[in-house]
This record gives C-alpha cells, structure tokens and sequence, in this order.
C-alpha cells in the first residue's frame, strides 16, 4: 500500500468490521507497533556503540546521566 489513508477513514474503515476482526487488528497494530519499538531501540544501540568505538563517550555518574535525560 504505498498511498497513505486518512485517520478517520482508516478508522471508519475498521468500525465497519465485526468484533472479531476489530480484536485481531488491534492485536496486529499492536504487534506492528512494538516491532518498531524494538526496532528503534536496535538503532539506538548500534548508534551508541558507533559513538563508543569513536572515543565520543564520556564516563558519566548516573546522577549525571538522569541530569542530561532530564535537559
């Protein structure tokens, strides 16, 4: 599906199913949306491990840390 769809029609779209279905798409959206949760956490991990190999990692305390997750 390479064109985008409207929110609203998508979810007209889904209110037309029967419950069944309605469950078993949310459960696929789901799915989907924790696949790509994962898949963002691969990405900062392996960009992490970039910047280690660099030398551009600095030893932090976790006071510092939370202190910079927090700006």
């Amino acid at each position: 599906m390479s064109e985008k769809i409207a929110f609203d029609v998508a979810l007209d779209a889904a209110e037309q199913l029967d419950a069944e279905s309605q469950k078993e798409l949310a459960d696929i959206l789901t799915r989907r949306l924790a696949e790509r949760g994962r898949a963002r956490v691969v990405d900062a991990v392996a960009q992490a491990r970039r910047e280690f190999a660099a030398g551009q990692c600095q030893p932090m305390t976790a006071a510092e840390i939370v202190r910079e997750a927090q700006s």
